[in-house]
């Protein structure tokens, strides 16, 4: 009887924790980075650290603060155009700075010119899903069927095949969600600096970006910006400018992702 007793605990105690990390992938976690002062590289939160395992990039190790080569990662959220994803582009060309661009399936199919023009100057055309929905607590069909669904639009619309970078909408994910990525063949891309430039009704002032920016700036940084930003289209060339003259030279995923 009491080996009885032992084995129905035992059980329970397997089926408990069984549950708990079960709970515990799916758990939805939102990204961000603690910024360091005097130009240092910022660091995700201790408790997100753990995508890296699960190929999640954020930021370029291999050129830390104490590395004399210097460099960034440009990095564009597009859903859509509103004439600044034109400018954003005319600049990265004039200036020959690559960047990758993280799409949804609204801008490839409204405007598959514009899409080509990314990958025809060099860019990386990357997965942001089709309908920019929040895939952390998402079964492992549902994270797929919005990626292929995206794959599908570009090699219809543009043609050939998409490179495997994804970037989550409004950087919510979870575990599960990384691992049904990585299953996929994809490596997720997040960031190591962002800031308020999306609400296309409340742009910052652009001194005050450009300021914002370049006191955060830091040696491997992955930026995040939304090429609808009017402001973003009025100092990106001033800001590529500023950026080389501090000795940055602008870096690519496949670079930063080892591809």
């Amino acid at each position: 009887m009491k080996r009885r007793l032992q084995a129905i605990c035992l059980t329970l105690v397997l089926l408990m924790l069984s549950t708990l990390s079960v709970f515990a992938e799916s758990v939805e976690l939102h990204w961000y980075c603690v910024r360091n002062k005097a130009n240092r590289q910022a660091l995700a939160a201790p408790e997100l650290r753990f995508v890296e395992e699960l190929d999640g990039y954020y930021i370029d190790h291999k050129h830390g603060d104490s590395d004399a080569e210097r460099v960034v990662y440009l990095t564009f959220d597009a859903g859509y155009e509103n004439g600044n994803v034109e400018k954003i582009l005319d600049t990265l060309k004039q200036t020959d700075t690559p960047g990758a661009f993280f799409v949804l399936r609204h801008l490839i199919t409204a405007n598959p010119d514009l899409v080509r023009r990314m990958r025809d100057e060099g860019h990386l055309v990357c997965n942001h899903t089709a309908n920019h929905p929040n895939l952390s607590r998402a079964t492992p069909e549902r994270i797929e069927q919005e990626i292929r669904a995206l794959e599908d639009a570009y090699r219809d619309t543009v043609g050939g095949e998409m490179p495997k970078y994804f970037r989550p909408p409004e950087g919510s994910f979870s575990r599960q969600m990384l691992k049904s990525v990585q299953r996929l063949g994809y490596k997720t891309v997040f960031w190591s600096f962002a800031y308020a430039d999306w609400d296309n009704s409340k742009q910052p002032d652009p001194e005050t970006a450009i300021r914002t920016v370049m006191t955060n700036m830091h040696n491997g940084a992955v930026l995040l910006l939304h090429p609808t930003s009017a402001t973003n289209a009025e100092i990106l060339p001033r800001l590529i400018a500023l950026l080389r003259e501090e000795g940055y030279r602008f870096g690519t995923l496949d670079e930063l992702c080892g591809a």
